[in-house]
């Protein structure tokens, strides 16, 4: 078996590394643990050295990365670039405040000393998505080894590529040999994997079924987990919205990555005041994206990282449109080569609809009429996602209020699009996940908060 990356802007085949065979993957874990058994007795200072030359390192490479990132998944190399600069943050994050984070906790009791202290728990196996290749990983692995974890990566079989660029940076950065491996196997050696008596603990970032998949696996072997799913991310537009404000947010949410992104805002639910302004507006600032070849400095929205998912994708518009949404914008496949498909814009979409249960994973923004913000906070909750919404409103106040206390999800944001941020907790609750990756709340995940008693 190989591994076969394939451009989706021409269709021609990029690399063929050769799969691992289960021999080579015990092998590997066995030498990740035995770097882990040193690398856990080392200092903060001493892992964040290495940590920082990554990030200089990356900085470095990020036009290379960035053109590996186009060829394997189709993502615009501004947006490459991007991508490659938010992965030195977070590593440079971490090299600052992983000492502070993880600083000894004293506690008041009837000892003469008792504290909590934090320990690294061993290897951490992160499977990973194609759609932010560098990112996904780098927001994991930084806290990981910080944390005096080890880390193995599964990554998508679409992007070896990156995968592999990954543990090279981290290995010319300075940091041991062994203590960071990318592995290069299939679905069904990485549940054996997750069995292995080494691997301490999984965090996957992917659909909801894979989730479901690893938090079996790891729940039967009583394995902490974190899992970051997909969403179905609502932006409400209240009456009151700064519109040109919001449609500008939500265009950006909606296009950035060619919409391929759990937190993308999705369902766009609009009081009827404003209803066919913002509808208007939006299919306006829509129909000016450029799409087209992901090498183009001018691109804004490349073609889906894999055929079989734009026809998935185009089909969840088509059944959307047979079941009474309109298709104000895009909506066809265009002719000739690549797995590209056009910004999109569905309105009148109703319950039952796939475009308002599923998550439409690209450039289609749906349209959801209310009659006002009851029914929008409503229309908001009725999913089985709860990763990411936003609310747009003049009345701050209001806003924070929705979001606070009204919106169920794990980011809610007022007057902006939802992202992530090294300094802020990230993830979801219901079917996108549990647990948090980033911030001081993603370096205690995978941390043992030991209890120290001296008499």
């Amino acid at each position: 078996m190989t591994f076969v990356s394939v451009n989706p802007t021409t269709g021609e085949p990029l690399a063929r590394p050769p799969a691992w065979s289960s021999k080579e993957m015990r092998a590997a874990v066995t030498a990740a643990h035995k770097a882990w058994l040193l690398w856990r007795r080392t200092s903060f200072e001493e892992r964040a050295g290495p940590l920082r030359r990554t990030a200089s390192l990356l900085r470095k490479r990020r036009d290379e990365l960035a053109l590996l990132m186009a060829g394997e998944m189709g993502k615009p190399v501004t947006q490459g670039r991007s991508e490659v600069d938010k992965c030195a943050w977070v590593c440079e994050y971490y090299a600052d405040h992983a000492a502070a984070f993880l600083a000894p906790e004293t506690a008041a009791t009837d000892a003469t000393r008792s504290y909590v202290a934090y320990r690294p728990i061993g290897l951490v196996l992160a499977v990973m998505p194609w759609n932010f290749p560098l990112w996904q990983v780098y927001r994991f692995a930084a806290p990981a080894l910080m944390a005096g974890n080890g880390g193995l990566l599964k990554h998508a079989s679409n992007v070896p590529g990156c995968a592999l660029a990954i543990e090279a940076i981290f290995r010319e950065a300075g940091f041991p040999e062994h203590i960071f491996r990318t592995l290069l196997i299939d679905t069904k050696q990485t549940k054996s994997l997750i069995r292995h008596r080494h691997v301490a603990a999984v965090t996957l970032t992917g659909s909801t079924r894979a989730g479901q998949a690893v938090a079996r696996e790891a729940g039967a072997r009583l394995k902490k987990s974190v899992l970051e799913l997909g969403g179905s991310d609502p932006y409400l537009i209240l009456a009151d919205a700064d519109l040109e404000l919001a449609v500008e947010a939500c265009a950006i949410s909606r296009m950035i990555n060619s919409g391929q992104s759990c937190i993308a805002a999705k369902r766009f639910i609009v009081v009827h005041e404003v209803r066919e302004e913002f509808e208007r507006r939006l299919v306006e600032r829509m129909a000016k994206v450029r799409m087209g070849d992901p090498f183009r400095e001018d691109t804004e929205v490349g073609p889906q990282a894999r055929h079989d998912l734009r026809d998935e994708l185009h089909d969840q518009v088509q059944r959307s449109v047979d079941q009474g949404a309109r298709c104000v914008l895009g909506g066809i496949v265009p002719e000739g080569p690549g797995a590209f498909y056009p910004p999109t814009v569905l309105t009148d979409v109703a319950k039952g609809m796939p475009a308002y249960a599923e998550e439409l994973f690209g450039p289609v923004a749906t349209i959801i009429p209310v009659a006002n913000e009851k029914a929008a906070i409503k229309v908001a909750n009725d999913t089985v996602f709860g990763l990411g919404a936003a609310v747009f409103t003049r009345d701050v106040e209001r806003g924070e209020r929705i979001a606070a206390e009204e919106l169920d999800a794990g980011a809610c944001f007022v007057n902006s699009h939802v992202k992530s941020d090294p300094r802020l907790p990230f993830g979801g609750i219901k079917e996108s996940g549990y647990g948090r990756e980033l911030a001081r709340h993603g370096i205690l995940e995978f941390v043992n908060a030991k209890t120290v008693y001296v008499r």
